[in-house]
């Protein structure tokens, strides 16, 4: 039973790394439509040239991307790197004064209401094994929880979602004329902004109506700035 409930919580723990590592593909999908939406909105109203729309929104695209996948590498490492400085830190604590450790066990699970004989068997078993025992360290007094030991990996998945974020909003411009695309683009943004925010309350708390609601206006808003921009600026070449 015991044994049961601690793979049962390394299962969750695992599903609780690949649910981050989905919502920054959302998140970076998200970043990449809203900036190049804006972009490409303001430069279609303020040259008019599709041309000029299409390039300035593939350099942006892959700008962001890279951007966003450095920032992602970046973090997630530094990230890492502070969980193992942290967890080689318990590893010596458990190994040069377990009985103080021990007791700090047996105090996080007594403030959660075990007592007893239940409260002495849940202590027994953690400390038991080293391994279990720095884990539940890591988590239940630091407030730590094991990232992704792949910063590499995560920066993939943020880049590929900016890429594939970004040429949402510029793709009509490929095959209509610009105040087709620009409808076009509006309106397909617009959806798939709803569809990630949706998603984002799905993988988080919240009204997955509202969130999509509120992700769109966000993404219009953006779009707005850039279309008054681009009339503020625009010129005719």
């Amino acid at each position: 039973m015991k044994k049961s409930w601690y793979k049962k919580k390394e299962m969750l723990e695992k599903h609780n790394r690949s649910s981050a590592l989905f919502k920054d593909f959302i998140l970076g999908g998200q970043d990449g439509l809203v900036n190049v939406l804006g972009i490409i909105l303001g430069l279609s109203v303020g040259t008019g040239n599709p041309k000029i729309v299409i390039l300035a929104g593939l350099a942006a695209t892959f700008t962001e991307a890279v951007s966003m996948g450095a920032v992602s590498y970046t973090s997630t490492k530094a990230e890492s790197d502070f969980y193992k400085s942290q967890e080689k830190q318990e590893e010596f604590e458990i190994g040069t004064c377990p009985d103080i450790e021990r007791k700090e066990i047996y105090d996080i699970y007594y403030k959660k209401g075990f007592r007893g004989k239940l409260l002495n068997d849940v202590v027994k078993n953690i400390t038991s094994n080293k391994k279990k025992w720095k884990d539940t360290m890591m988590k239940e007094e630091l407030g730590l929880n094991r990232g992704s030991n792949n910063p590499f990996k995560n920066a993939i998945v943020v880049f590929l979602a900016a890429i594939i974020g970004s040429f949402i909003p510029l793709l009509p411009f490929f095959f209509f004329q610009i105040s087709n695309a620009i409808i076009f683009s509006l309106i397909i943004s617009a959806v798939a902004l709803f569809i990630t925010g949706a998603v984002e309350a799905k993988l988080t708390i919240g009204n997955w109506i509202k969130k999509g609601i509120q992700l769109t206006v966000i993404g219009m808003v953006a779009a707005l700035i850039g279309f008054i921009v681009g009339k503020l600026t625009g010129y005719n070449g």
